[in-house]
């Protein structure tokens, strides 16, 4: 029950930190709210909803156009204004008069940055995690046999109070 608990906990400071990460190097098409999403007092949450930072951030997209690249055609219907692209996760751009909404496109340089990031992360946390844990445990007195008392120092320490408060004992009075 321990493990399963210990596991539990490691696993919501893994999705805490990647969110944290994931907000600050945010997509150029930023999550819009729509009326029919959940409103931040309701506490009902979808499951897609718990899981898509953390698909986005193994999955960074960016709308910068490269010459090599082709455009794809996102199609958002009818009207299609910038906020219609935004809203459907599309990349809006303007080749000729008429406004144009394309797919965006992979940001392997981004996926790199942050993978790096997080793997330097990691083997901070695992690199410091053992000096730390023995700075701790090195001041218990449960686990460091240097901390306790021995017994024969005690019995020592007492025997002489002993004789201390028979010598100097009158002397207070």
């Amino acid at each position: 029950m321990l493990l399963t608990g210990t596991h539990l906990v490691w696993n919501y400071v893994v999705l805490i930190l990647l969110y944290g990460v994931n907000s600050s190097f945010a997509s150029p098409t930023q999550h819009v709210l729509e009326k029919s999403e959940v409103a931040p007092g309701k506490l009902s949450m979808k499951l897609k909803d718990v899981y898509e930072p953390l698909l986005n951030f193994f999955r960074p997209v960016t709308c910068r156009h490269r010459d090599e690249q082709t455009l794809i055609p996102c199609h958002v219907g009818e009207s299609r204004n910038t906020t219609e692209c935004l809203k459907n996760k599309c990349c809006p751009s303007k080749p000729s008069h008429e406004l144009a909404c394309h797919m965006p496109f992979k940001d392997n340089m981004q996926l790199t940055f942050r993978l790096l990031v997080l793997v330097a992360g990691g083997f901070l946390i695992l690199g410091c995690l053992p000096l730390c844990c023995c700075a701790c445990l090195q001041r218990s007195q449960c686990l460091n046999p240097l901390r306790r008392a021995n017994k024969e120092i005690q019995q020592i320490v007492r025997k002489k109070k002993a004789r201390s408060e028979d010598i100097y004992g009158p002397l207070l009075d």
